[in-house]
Formats: C-alpha cells, sequence, structure tokens
C-alpha cells in the first residue's frame, strides 16, 4: 500500500516537473525574445515608419512560427540539440553553428546586461556602469542553484507576465491608432524599406540563440521523443504567443506617442516613448520592463549559448553551470568597459538574423533524415513555411548587409 502511495507520489511530481518545464521552455524563448534589444529597435523602427512597421511586426510573427514550431519538433523528435543535428547533416557543421550562435548569444548578452543596467538607472537613479555590476553578479548567482534550471522557469514565467500587464497599461494610455496599423499591417507604404527592419527584428526575436532555446530547455528536462511531439508543439506555440503578445503591445505603445508627433530621445527611444506616453510612472514602468526584459534574456542567451558550447569539449559539459556563469561575467565586464548598449544591440539582432537561415535550413534537411528523427513524419505545412522563412530570410539578409556595415 505504501509503495503504491511513493510510486502515486512520484508520478504526480514528475507530472507537476514536466508540466513546470513546459511551460518555463515557453517562457524562456518568449522572455529571450523580448529583450533590450527588442524593446530599442521596436522603438527606433516605430519612429521611423509609424504605422507600416504593424507588417514588419506581423511578417517577424509569421516567421517565428514558421521557425519555432520545426525547430522545437525536431530537437523533440531527435532527441538531439540543434548543434548535434548540424553534425549529423553535414560532420563539423554543428561547431560552426555552435561558435557562430555562441558568438551572437555573446554580443547580445553584452547589451542585455547593459539594459538591466539601465533599467535600475531609470527605477532608482543608479549609475549605470555599478548597475552593470550589480546585474551580472544577480544574473550568474541564479545558476549557483542545484536547481538551476526550476529557478530559470519560475523567474522567466514572473517576469513575463509582469511585463505583458505594464506594457498593457502603456498601450491604453498612449491611445495609439488601432484602425492605420491594422490596414498598414497588410498594407505598408513603401514596403522595400522594411526589408533592414524585417531581419534586424527576425534576429532580435527568432534568430540565433533565440530559436533553440526553449528546445534545448526540453532537451535538459528529458522532455522528448514523438509521444512528446504534442505537449511540445503546445509548449512552441505559448511561447510564440507571448511574445507575439508583447511585440504587439511595445509597438501599439510607442505607434500612440510617435502619432501625435512626439520625437523619441535617440538614447534611450524606449524609455522616452514610455515617459511621453504615460509620465513619469511610465517611465518608471519602463524601467520595470527593461530590466526584467534585460535580466531574462541575459539568462536565457546565457544559458542557451553555453548549451551549444557543451558540444566543444566536455570540459564545458561537466562545469556547465560554471561556463554560464562565466559568460555572464565576461558580458558584464565588456559592457561596464564599452558601454553604449543601444548600438550594440541593433547590429546584434541584424548578424543574429543572418545566422536564421543557416539553423533553420539544417533542421528542415534533418526532419527528412531518418537517421536523425527515425520514423517520425514532419507535416507538410511546417516544411513548406520553414521553407519559406529560409528563403525570405536568406534574401533579406544578404540585401540588409549593406545597412550593417
Amino acid at each position: 500500500m505504501n509503495t503504491e502511495i511513493e510510486k502515486g507520489s512520484k508520478d504526480l511530481k514528475l507530472k507537476r516537473g514536466n508540466r513546470s518545464a513546459l511551460i518555463g521552455a515557453a517562457f524562456i524563448m518568449a522572455t529571450s525574445a523580448i529583450g533590450p534589444g527588442f524593446l530599442t529597435q521596436t522603438a527606433q523602427f516605430t519612429e521611423q515608419f509609424a504605422a507600416s512597421f504593424a507588417f514588419v511586426v506581423l511578417v517577424s510573427i509569421i516567421f517565428n512560427i514558421g521557425a519555432q514550431v520545426n525547430v522545437w519538433r525536431i530537437i523533440a523528435a531527435s532527441g538531439m540539440r540543434g548543434q548535434d543535428i548540424a553534425n549529423k547533416v553535414v560532420p563539423g557543421l554543428g561547431y560552426f553553428i555552435a561558435i557562430i550562435v555562441a558568438i551572437g548569444g555573446l554580443a547580445f548578452n553584452i547589451g542585455n546586461v547593459g539594459g538591466a543596467a539601465l533599467g535600475l538607472n531609470v527605477i532608482f537613479g543608479l549609475n549605470v556602469q555599478y548597475g552593470t555590476i550589480i546585474c551580472g553578479i544577480v544574473a550568474s548567482m541564479i545558476f549557483l542553484s542545484k536547481e538551476a534550471g526550476a529557478v530559470v522557469d519560475k523567474l522567466t514565467q514572473i517576469l513575463g507576465v509582469l511585463m505583458i500587464i505594464i506594457v498593457t497599461y502603456v498601450a491604453i494610455k498612449t491611445q495609439p491608432p488601432v484602425g492605420e496599423a491594422l490596414i498598414r499591417s497588410i498594407a505598408p507604404e513603401n514596403p522595400q524599406l522594411l526589408l533592414f527592419p524585417i531581419i534586424t527584428l527576425l534576429g532580435g526575436t527568432v534568430g540565433g540563440y533565440i530559436t533553440f532555446s526553449g528546445g534545448h530547455r526540453l532537451i535538459d528536462a528529458g522532455i522528448v521523443g514523438v509521444d512528446r511531439l504534442k505537449e511540445v508543439t503546445k509548449s512552441a506555440v505559448l511561447g510564440i504567443t507571448i511574445a507575439s503578445i508583447m511585440r504587439i503591445l511595445v509597438f501599439l505603445a510607442v505607434l500612440g506617442v510617435v502619432s501625435k508627433g512626439i520625437a523619441l530621445d535617440p538614447s534611450n527611444p524606449a524609455a522616452s516613448a514610455f515617459k511621453s506616453g504615460a509620465g513619469m510612472i511610465g517611465y518608471k514602468f519602463f524601467g520595470v520592463v527593461l530590466l526584467a526584459a534585460s535580466i531574462t534574456s541575459v539568462v536565457g542567451a546565457a544559458y542557451t549559448s553555453v548549451s551549444f558550447l557543451k558540444t566543444l569539449h566536455p570540459f564545458i559539459e561537466k562545469y556547465e553551470k560554471h561556463t554560464t556563469m562565466a559568460f555572464i561575467i565576461f558580458s558584464t565586464i565588456v559592457m561596464a568597459i564599452i558601454g553604449k548598449p543601444v548600438k550594440l544591440l541593433v547590429l546584434a539582432g541584424s548578424l543574429n538574423g543572418l545566422i536564421l537561415p543557416i539553423t533553420l535550413g539544417v533542421i528542415l534537411v534533418a526532419s527528412k533524415r531518418k537517421d536523425i528523427v527515425g520514423e517520425y513524419e514532419h507535416p507538410k505545412w511546417m516544411l513548406i513555411l520553414g521553407i519559406l522563412v529560409v528563403i525570405i530570410a536568406g534574401y533579406a539578409g544578404a540585401m540588409s548587409l549593406s545597412s550593417i556595415f
């Protein structure tokens, strides 16, 4: 009798743990996509393109679906991380992808730590350099816990919900022209000028490490196999939904300000939008959103980048937590010395967007390889949507190279 009770208790704990990991994977992906880079990029481009930026937001959501669902399902079906899949597709390619993803993650992380410091500066008036050091220490300490994965899950969920609540309030206060935004989402003015914003937003919200953050979290939680694909897909859809809601709300909050002819401060465009739209309380709220977005992105970028680097050397896998902490500390030191994260965040988004066609292309090839996914049959509509994303992201990336330089 006692044995049955113990077994039932263990099964209940396992189910709760799996549910927590599935929700946590969705939030780590979503909050990684909603970092300070996204806030900065959205504010800058909304000021530049006004309601027509709605088209970029819509395209990025569609591409997000095409990238995320493909990646999550193939990772789950194969039970392998992205770099290991790539090594199966083309021997050695996984090492190259691991390095470029980690470099992109590092570039973002330097900006993320700076974003967290700016958040503290907005809320408390704290010196940005001191704020950088504090945020770096706090973020790295998360990985000292024996249950670091569970801590990351819970942290991203709490801060993710907090961000949505605050940005909803600001979006209501700024009273954006929603009707015009809806029209421009399918009929933008000067669509040819939107290529660079599309690839930049893609890189900042889908590119590089972000696409793999949720899938790699599920591997670490042991949620893999064809029989778990339904749960994995639900988790991916939840993450996409959370990220999409935030994208739309931030865009509308900023549009409500710039549509009234108010110019944004180029040194911190998103902060000035929140301040102009909702006064000093909006400005303080922005600080909270920026801090939450930055800390969750620091954690997500470091966690996922190191999950790629584990393939390079057994030492990294053995000391994964210490390597993750070192990744954050190095980002903090660079940010404290260099400063000025705004330009770096836009550039990092552009570079990560260039990585997307390579990584997603590899996943799509893997979906047809039985030595990787076994007897699993990947849905054709997912494959076609994924191919479309690769082609358009590749073209947009090539066209935007001159703009990046």
